[in-house]
């Protein structure tokens, strides 16, 4: 296992000395919104940092359900992760191509499954090409392990438990989507959805969280302040939320910079809670 400082981040250069690291698994898990029409592996498969591997959020997911990219089983993701290479005391570094979707999901879903030696490239793809780093392209070969997922269950939330979070007066809802969305001005991008936001949520589009000179998350300074202008104390027990549990897991990084290690993720998101004629919405 590679030492780290304990920030879940690391940089360009800490990635680019450690590369040939037999201990060290790199995943490319760019993810595009359909709208953006791009093809995250044909992207990977054209160029990605050299041993990275591609982890599908689509693909590694539960499809026993309709809803998008949602949390797959400890079985499915333990399989997954053993054929990218990654056993017990790996260190895994995730990246992508789009503003940290979906590298703090696959983050995300590490932790969620109890692999805590997993870090984020910070800036990505997009600050490893600016630096001239090296790329390749094609397939990276592999020597599958035995991975073992134990789930962490307080990193993850269900409807039921979004339901029940609503008699708590004080919970933290924190959503990351565009605040017209958020507001209910704007329509979804998933036909069948209402629009508005949780009751009593407050929103925080999570691209506020990055420098769009570096690609980078801001500083912990910074993100911290942005939380509080949020109307979030960063430093108490906060639910993220977005359309689908991508971008939410931004906030749940950013989140952890700033010290708060256990904010959970709401997995069904908006995806959810707007197709439920019962569930209560707010608009702007």
């Amino acid at each position: 296992m590679l030492t780290a400082t304990k920030s879940p981040l690391v940089s360009t250069e800490w990635l680019a000395e450690r590369l040939e690291s037999p201990d060290l698994v790199i995943l490319d898990a760019t993810f595009f919104l359909p709208n953006q029409g791009r093809n995250a592996r044909e992207d990977y498969l054209h160029s990605h940092i050299p041993g990275a591997h591609f982890f599908d959020v689509d693909t590694i997911a539960d499809h026993r359900t309709n809803l998008p990219h949602m949390l797959p089983t400890g079985d499915v993701f333990a399989t997954a992760a053993g054929q990218f290479g990654i056993e017990e005391f790996t260190t895994v570094v995730v990246y992508d191509n789009n503003c940290f979707m979906a590298s703090a999901r696959a983050w995300w879903t590490f932790r969620a499954f109890g692999h805590d030696h997993v870090l984020v490239l910070d800036g990505g793809q997009a600050r490893w090409q600016s630096l001239g780093l090296p790329t390749r392209s094609g397939p990276e070969s592999v020597h599958p392990q035995q991975f073992h997922a134990a789930l962490h269950p307080g990193l993850v939330r269900s409807f039921l438990q979004m339901q029940d979070l609503l008699n708590h007066p004080g919970a933290q809802i924190l959503d990351a989507r565009p605040p017209g969305r958020f507001a209910g001005q704007e329509p979804e991008p998933r036909p069948g959805l209402r629009s508005g936001h949780i009751p009593g949520s407050r929103n925080l589009f999570y691209k506020r969280l990055i420098n769009e000179e570096t690609h980078c998350l801001k500083s912990p300074n910074t993100l911290e302040q942005e939380f509080l202008d949020a109307g979030i104390d960063p430093h108490k027990p906060v639910v993220t939320t977005c359309g689908s549990g991508i971008t939410a897991s931004v906030l749940a990084l950013g989140l952890f910079c700033v010290g708060n290690e256990f904010a959970a993720v709401y997995d069904g998101s908006w995806a959810e809670w707007g197709q439920h004629q019962d569930a209560p919405v707010s608009i702007a």
